[in-house]
């Protein structure tokens, strides 16, 4: 693929634990962090700005390459991290499972400070139930 490009794909993605379940422990969270992070940087041209999220989904703010396939990778993201966290799992079982569907939403690079604040505010923002809609939707999927 040509990196003769000039770009500034800025995108937030969220997407929920399976059934909305609160998987996202303080024990499991980082690892989880930690693996959507490893997973990111690992992608050519893309860069990580904030993970963050309550113990039901996650959130993230990146930026892509124009010649990324955005659905390929998410999943990619979403399997791949499920699969790192499990198998450290000392008990064998799967403590991370993701949900079906995600939500993506492009925003501009002068955005780009609210969008992380958003993200890192996660845990005020549900709890005085202010969250910004258009940021928090996922698709409406069983399982």
């Amino acid at each position: 693929m040509s990196r003769n490009y000039y770009s500034e794909i800025n995108l937030h993605i969220v997407w929920h634990t399976k059934n909305s379940s609160p998987l996202l422990t303080p024990s499991i969270e980082p690892l989880a962090y930690r693996a959507l992070r490893k997973r990111i940087v690992d992608t050519s041209g893309a860069y990580v700005h904030k993970i963050g999220g309550i113990e039901t989904h996650v959130h993230l703010a990146v930026t892509v390459p124009p010649t990324l396939s955005l659905s390929e990778w998410i999943g990619q993201l979403k399997g791949g991290t499920s699969h790192d966290v499990n198998q450290q799992s000392t008990t064998h079982d799967k403590v991370l499972q993701w949900q079906v569907g995600y939500g993506i939403v492009s925003f501009g690079t002068k955005d780009l400070p609210w969008v992380i604040a958003y993200i890192k505010n996660q845990q005020q923002y549900h709890a005085k139930n202010t969250t910004v809609d258009r940021l928090e939707r996922i698709t409406q999927v069983d399982g």
